[in-house]
């Protein structure tokens, strides 16, 4: 509330300023736009908490065959990458967190699961490290 005052205060003082007012239209004044940019801030916390909140889509259904949606952003990528979710500064693991996916939840569309799966299988990487080590 006191940081309202002293910005109504001000813009009510740039604008005596600029005009002569008399004692009742700068005590009207200050009270209209003390009280205008506590609303205002007001919505803007609602607004921001409540956007927050809400996905653009249901993170169940985020991952779908050829395409991720980002749920910070509601744009659709094939992976989502460090790069683009540190632009709304969140991690992989606190998006996971966030929006309810297992902490080992790849953040990739499921056919590039499916391509990436099968390429590990047949690199047999578990048999090179068992025949470095002998």
């Amino acid at each position: 509330m006191e940081d309202n005052l002293k910005a109504a205060l001000e813009i009510v003082k740039a604008q005596a300023s600029v005009r002569t007012m008399t004692e009742d239209e700068i005590t009207s004044m200050v009270q209209k736009l003390a009280s205008g940019i506590m609303r205002i801030d007001e919505g803007m916390s609602e607004n921001a908490s409540a956007a927050e909140q809400i996905p653009p889509v249901d993170p169940k259904k985020a991952i779908r065959e050829k395409t991720i949606i980002c749920l910070e952003s509601g744009k659709s990528f094939k992976v989502l990458t460090k790069r683009h979710l540190a632009k709304y500064d969140i991690t992989p693991e606190e998006y996971r967190e966030k929006w309810g996916y297992a902490k080992k939840t790849p953040l990739v569309c499921k056919s590039l699961q499916r391509e990436r799966r099968k390429k590990m299988k047949e690199m047999k990487l578990w048999e090179r490290r068992k025949k470095v080590e002998d």
